[in-house]
């Protein structure tokens, strides 16, 4: 998913009081210059323009006045928000089907990175209590959602939860940084369309945006190896699915559950933007590893037809 940029403009330190009476030159004598010395004239612009910490992004006007009800904003466009279509962003997704698998009404609102409050997406507007402008990001969903309908916290009931989860965290997630970021006609085609395009109309900007992305990619990529493999990659996410379609079996749902939760969204999440014709992929290799897998497909696609 896109890189989230988080660290904002800092406040100057201040000097340590201690340290600074220890070495106080003595009267009359000039204090020693060094290669870190900030000349005269900048010191003293900076003395009267201090550097300042600046609060966190404010919400977007129209999310607090124009819609009713929750609002969850995601990445998606204006036609899908309209028309409640799943996000592109896994991310967004797995949190967009889990809260309509466990009942709750939302409305979705498109939006990105820097439009958020909390530096990522998704995130929440609760319609309750009244006017509140105080969002839920993703990683407190699930407890909001749990108060909100009672439902079940999956990773309580089943140990094997947070095992095959991180099947989906690593080795399919790295497949699809590659494929969406580090191939040059998915990331023409696809990575520009969603997520560079929409956000500036600026040659240069979007320049520097696409070389973010795949930089971004890389280095999360290179953290668990010392060069990217693609088969390597593509060979990890066919064990992935293989384990999780035999986790799933002939059951409807993961973990034989009689309704979709969290972890059915966490795969639907990724299985549907593989097979989603309408994404563009130019290159899909994902796509034909999954489909060898019948049940993960028919997973999604009832998961689709059921909710979307």
């Amino acid at each position: 998913m896109p890189p989230k940029g988080r660290d904002g403009p800092g406040a100057a330190m201040p000097a340590d009081d201690s340290t600074a009476d220890a070495q106080t030159p003595a009267p009359n004598t000039p204090a020693p210059r060094t290669i870190f010395s900030v000349p005269a004239p900048i010191k003293r612009i900076f003395d009267k323009v201090p550097l300042i910490t600046y609060a966190p992004n404010e919400l977007p006007y129209r999310a607090a006045n124009e819609v009713d009800g929750n609002r969850l904003f995601i990445f998606t466009d204006d036609e899908g928000a309209r028309l409640g279509k799943p996000s592109f962003n896994p991310q967004c997704l797995r949190w967009q089907a889990y809260l309509k698998f466990v009942g709750i009404d939302f409305h979705t609102i498109p939006s990105n990175n820097h439009a958020s409050p909390t530096g990522a997406l998704p995130y929440l507007l609760p319609a309750l209590p009244l006017n509140t402008l105080v969002p839920i990001p993703s990683n407190k969903l699930q407890k909001w959602a749990i108060e909100q309908v009672h439902c079940e916290e999956e990773q309580q009931i089943s140990m094997r939860f947070e095992v095959y989860a991180s099947l989906l965290d690593t080795r399919i997630r790295n497949a699809w940084l590659y494929a969406l970021y580090l191939d040059k006609d998915n990331f023409d085609a696809v990575a520009r369309k969603l997520y560079i395009e929409p956000s500036t109309s600026n040659a240069v900007v979007r320049s520097v945006l696409a070389t973010q992305l795949q930089q971004a990619a890389r280095d999360e990529l290179l953290k668990t190896s010392d060069y990217i493999d693609v088969s390597d990659l593509e060979a990890e996410a066919d064990n992935a699915f293989e384990a999780l379609s035999t986790l799933l079996g002939e059951n409807q749902y993961f973990f034989d559950r009689r309704t979709p939760g969290l972890f059915d969204a966490s795969v639907f999440a990724y299985t549907h933007l593989l097979l989603d014709k309408s994404m563009g992929w130019r290159h899909n290799r994902l796509s034909v590893l999954l489909r060898k897998y019948k049940n993960l497909v028919r997973h999604r696609d009832n998961l689709f037809e059921k909710f979307f």
